[in-house]
């Protein structure tokens, strides 16, 4: 398995001279036209994934189900987006001399992503964007799906758009040693891109940086909503359903944060188990459908529990009382802030327009929450006369 991954990654290596944005706007749009003419493969794949999956629970099997049609209108409208912008700014020194600053191709990234088809194309996506090259991994439950996204859609597109079908790889063995190679090769791949379960991305962050291979993980998360004391009920009520939606995605409602004085219709949260102790429900099987209920003592109270004892995915203030919203908003460290609006827009497609490869929660410079093409880049500094 590492040579099949060490040879797909120097040939999306090589691959990655050719990539040009014309190019690779003409590859996108023929992997429109290739979802919907190869649907009926793509579906058989996806229906043998599921049945196979018969015992995971709805949460997994929702993630597993794929939408042919509503991933080829995804890619269309990939395709409209502008390019990513080569030049980030630019200025004269005193001797004369140009500088530039260029957003220049990072190479090959690497994903290892949970049993999401759909998740193969925003990520080859991107990455093609971007003018990257990559190597994808998915969880074994949809490989049999991903293999023909890969092998019938991504690159024939590539080809047919005279472009090296190489340029995206696939790790085709379901074992989870696949994962881990990855993140154990910096000679060929610098960036891994991780999401999945906190403990499986933690661990393999870790692996990653014994090699010292960067990561972009996406890992734990889950939706902190706020119902302040001055927070409209019927609101509450649209947004709890709102974020409830579905349960196998990270951006649902996980934490309940009420003020002592707050209403929270109950009916809202029928059917859902109310917990006290705070965890990711979306990646526990057995209590996929809970949410944590904690009582606090206000604005300050309830950042302070959001910033220091969730993730910092998202989180979302209830409230008709603008100060106390801006409060909120101004406190909270995240990376992605909500008033009277519901945490499941923490999507790339949904604030950007464009798919995300992950959400990045980490607390330091760079790209952080959607990640998208638009940030898949190096910065370079050149200098001209």
């Amino acid at each position: 398995m590492r040579e099949q991954i060490e040879q797909e990654a120097r040939a999306a290596r090589a691959a990655v001279a050719a990539l040009d944005d014309e190019g690779v706007t003409r590859a996108l749009a023929r992997a429109v036209e290739l979802v919907r003419t190869q649907r009926s493969a793509i579906d058989a794949a996806n229906d043998a994934d599921l049945a196979a999956a018969a015992t995971l629970d709805e949460g997994l099997r929702d993630r597993l189900r794929l939408d042919t049609e509503a991933l080829a209108d995804q890619l269309a409208q990939l395709v409209e987006l502008p390019p990513l912008e080569r030049v980030e700014d630019g200025w004269e020194l005193d001797d004369g001399l140009h500088v530039e600053v260029r957003r220049i191709p990072i190479g090959v990234v690497a994903a290892n992503f949970e049993a999401r088809p759909n998740v193969a194309v925003d990520v080859a996506g991107q990455l093609l964007k971007s003018l990257n090259g990559g190597i994808l991994r998915t969880g074994g439950a949809a490989l049999r799906t991903v293999t023909v996204l890969i092998d019938d859609v991504l690159r024939p597109a590539l080809a047919d758009a005279g472009l090296p079908p190489e340029a995206i790889g696939l790790v085709r063995a379901p074992e989870h040693d696949g994962a881990r190679l990855l993140v154990s090769l910096p000679h060929v791949l610098p960036l891994v891109i991780l999401r999945g379960s906190g403990e499986t991305t933690a661990m393999l962050a870790r692996e990653a940086a014994r090699h010292g291979v960067r990561v972009l993980a996406h890992a734990e998360g889950g939706g902190v909503l706020y119902v302040h004391r001055a927070a409209d009920p019927a609101k509450v009520d649209e947004l709890v359903r709102a974020s409830l939606d579905r349960l196998g995605v990270c951006n649902r409602l996980n934490l309940l944060l009420v003020d002592d004085d707050a209403l929270v219709p109950h009916d809202a949260l029928q059917g859902f188990e109310l917990r006290d102790d705070l965890r990711e429900w979306a990646n526990e099987p057995d209590r996929i459908a809970s949410v944590t209920v904690r009582v606090v003592g206000g604005v300050e109270d309830a950042v302070r529990v959001a910033n220091d004892e969730t993730s910092g995915l998202a989180a979302s203030i209830v409230t008709e009382d603008e100060s106390a919203a801006r409060a909120f908003l101004d406190s909270y460290r995240g990376t992605a802030a909500y008033w009277n609006a519901t945490t499941r827009l923490t999507d790339g497609f949904k604030l950007t327009g464009s798919p995300e490869t992950g959400i990045n929660v980490d607390r330091v410079p760079g790209p952080r929450g959607p990640v998208t093409y638009r940030d898949l880049y190096l910065r370079q500094y050149r200098v001209t006369p």
